[in-house]
C-alpha cells in the first residue's frame, strides 16, 4: 500500500494561489499515476487532476483547466497541485490518490490509495 500525506492547505482569498503537496511512500512511486480529488461540504467527491507516471501526460477537470497545474517529482516521491485564481467554489477538502497503474484515470475506482485530505478554504 502507498501511504500518502497531503500538506499545503489553508485559507486564501479569492484570486489567490495555493500549492498542495502529496508525499508518497511504501511503493515505487514513479510507476503509478497520481491524482487529486476534492470534496466540498454536502457534495460528492469530484475529480480534479491526474498525472501519469510519465510526467508528460496530464488531465484536468473542466472546472480547473487553466487555473490548476499538477506535477510530480519522482525523485522525491512527491506530487503537487498548484492552484491559481482560486474561487470560492474551490473550497473543499483535497485528497491525493495513487492509481493502480501507470496510466491516467479519472474515476475514484481507478485509485487504490488515498491520503487523509487537506482543507482548502477560499474566502471573498
Amino acid at each position: 500500500q502507498v501511504q500518502l500525506v497531503e500538506s499545503g492547505g489553508g485559507l486564501v482569498q479569492a484570486g489567490g494561489s495555493l500549492r498542495l503537496s502529496c508525499a508518497a511512500s511504501g511503493r515505487t512511486f514513479s510507476k503509478y499515476a497520481m491524482g487529486w480529488f476534492r470534496q466540498a461540504p454536502g457534495k460528492e467527491r469530484e475529480f480534479v487532476a491526474a498525472i501519469g507516471w510519465n510526467t508528460g501526460s496530464t488531465f484536468y477537470a473542466d472546472s480547473v483547466k487553466g487555473r490548476f497545474t499538477i506535477s510530480r517529482d519522482n525523485a522525491e516521491n512527491t506530487v503537487y497541485l498548484q492552484m491559481n485564481s482560486l474561487k470560492s467554489e474551490d473550497t473543499a477538502v483535497y485528497y491525493c490518490a495513487a492509481g493502480r497503474g501507470p496510466f491516467i484515470v479519472t474515476t475514484e475506482s481507478g485509485f487504490g490509495s488515498w491520503g487523509q485530505g487537506t482543507q482548502v478554504t477560499v474566502s471573498s
